[in-house]
């Protein structure tokens, strides 16, 4: 509702509307409060019964966050250093290439005929399936020589006069968004196949660095692109016309002129995806077994032979929320400009 449509409003409307605010904020901020009181109880303060005010319904203590730090419920830094690593490599490489693939969107006219589309699917499944089955090459190997040989063929018919719809700029980006309408356990259990598979080859990528930061990049890039193209689509076009006509490379273009136009977007690009990342529990559970295990693995894992320890869970959820509030709050301003950048064209 706008602000001319508030103050058009009688006082008592006024005041509902005041009030209805009031309860949803109680509602959405109640649960923090619920994990942060937690947080501070003894095992006997949680059983006990709800206590909600500290110093008076009970006595605040330390000693979920020292069983953290002594690694007492499980190596806690090593995952919180693990989410870090992989959170920030991950939205960054998935904002830059997303960036890109989301200028290119904007600035260039593409045009993929279906059927070339129907050619590398045919020859991707059917080079699968002949290396594979009929001259004995490993899953994996079959894999690596499909497809890179179907995307050749592909590319090479799109510049035929093929018969068929031809699929603009508009198909490609519903193409990126639609990745994300699936759900992600298909990806997951599909990508566990694969990781084995390529695995077996002598490359490791499940429990390993590269395979939890590409499997995030690739999780992140449908986000990045719908989002980084409302951003570059608000930028002026006439700037990077002028540039063109001094014969300025398109790459200096982008990174000299459309990249700082955009930095507000791009940061909260940024933030958006790393807090998808920070969150993200299902890839991390099928792709991940010890050594590269992140955070939200371990706050699930806060349970003994006894039950759900509810002091430990939220102790851990508590410092899992603190990295991504501190960041939130740095870059808020930028967030918000770049945000309102990106909705108004």
């Amino acid at each position: 509702m706008s602000g001319q449509g508030l103050t058009g409003l009688s006082s008592r409307s006024r005041r509902l509307v005041a009030a209805g605010v009031l309860v949803w904020c109680l509602i959405s901020v109640f649960p923090l409060y619920w994990v942060v009181v937690t947080a501070f109880k003894t095992p006997p303060g949680v059983v006990g019964g709800p206590t909600y005010i500290p110093f008076v319904d009970f006595t605040p203590t330390l000693q979920p966050f020292i069983d953290l730090y002594q690694g007492i419920r499980g190596e806690f830094f090593r995952t919180f250093l693990n989410s870090t690593i992989v959170g920030l490599s991950a939205a960054a490489i998935a904002t830059a290439v997303g960036a890109m693939a989301a200028y290119a969107l904007v600035r260039f006219e593409f045009r993929v005929r279906f059927g070339a589309g129907l050619i590398f699917f045919l020859l991707a499944l059917g080079g699968y399936l002949l290396f594979s089955n009929s001259l004995g090459f490993t899953r994996a190997q079959a894999l690596l020589l499909a497809f890179p040989i179907a995307l050749a063929a592909a590319i090479l018919a799109n510049r035929l006069p093929l018969p068929g719809p031809i699929l603009g700029n508009e198909d490609i980006l519903f193409w990126f968004v639609s990745q994300r309408m699936f759900p992600p356990i298909v990806a997951a259990f599909a990508l566990y196949l694969l990781y084995s598979e390529i695995g077996r080859l002598g490359f490791q990528l499940i429990d390993s660095y590269v395979g939890l930061t590409l499997c995030y990049v690739a999780f992140s890039l449908p986000i990045v692109v719908w989002l980084m193209r409302d951003f570059f689509e608000a930028i002026p076009i006439e700037v990077e016309e002028a540039a063109m006509v001094d014969n300025v490379p398109s790459w200096r273009i982008f990174l000299g002129i459309v990249v700082p136009m955009s930095m507000n977007g791009l940061l909260a690009t940024f933030m958006i995806t790393l807090a998808f990342v920070w969150n993200e529990f299902l890839f991390a559970l099928f792709l991940t077994n010890s050594r590269w295990q992140t955070l939200p693995i371990l706050v699930a894992g806060q349970n003994s032979q006894r039950g759900d320890e509810w002091w430990a869970i939220s102790a851990a959820a508590l410092v899992a929320i603190i990295p991504m509030m501190i960041m939130a709050g740095l870059l808020s301003r930028m967030m918000r400009s770049g945000l309102l950048l990106g909705a108004i064209k």
